[in-house]
């Protein structure tokens, strides 16, 4: 062989390397949003089945009873087109029933409400946190994805673009003062 023909070999098995490299890393960082989405639904169902919980325990008063329920009810029912929506409009009901620190200090007070408003607490903190690790995801692959390679050799194979979850995750004031 010549060693013309041997540099091209050389040349075509190390842009093969780094091909398949790049599609590895382009499944990874699919894998890391999938698992990222998981842990995001996780928490937004928690925060969801929290707030029912909430909502009919008697703790509150039946108006802001039931406008979380309704809310919550809706964000664990809601079609994967309307989940952002659901899951903003629970954040509003949230703000809305626990905007006042008298409100939240109120549901301590009950028998059973400490345990509750912690609980609460905790789930409404990790869901900012969830949607901030999955949209970096999202981030991340959507930036390799729109490199001219990955297009032109279609590394990303079938795989769907990705979307980020996008919704208002703002927590109550009054109740995450509280607990801070």
């Amino acid at each position: 062989m010549t060693p013309t023909l041997i540099w091209i070999l050389v040349a075509l098995v190390a842009i093969g390397l780094y091909l398949s490299w790049t599609a590895g890393r382009l499944d990874r960082l699919h894998a890391r949003i999938d698992a990222t989405r998981a842990g995001l639904d996780a928490q937004l169902l928690r925060r969801a089945s929290v707030t029912q919980e909430l909502a009919t325990s008697g703790v509150l008063d039946p108006a802001a009873s039931i406008v979380l329920y309704e809310a919550a009810h809706a964000a664990r029912q809601a079609e994967e087109e309307q989940r952002e929506v659901a899951e903003s409009e629970l954040s509003q009901a949230l703000r809305a029933v626990f905007g006042e620190p008298v409100q939240v200090e109120a549901v301590r007070d009950a028998p059973g409400g400490e345990a509750a408003a912690h609980e609460l607490t905790e789930a409404v903190r990790r869901v900012p946190m969830a949607r901030r690790f999955h949209n970096d995801a999202v981030g991340a692959a959507r930036r390799l994805r729109q490199h001219r390679k990955v297009r032109w050799f279609r590394l990303a194979g079938h795989a769907p673009f990705p979307m980020a979850f996008e919704m208002d995750d703002e927590p109550p004031a009054a109740l995450v003062d509280r607990a801070a």
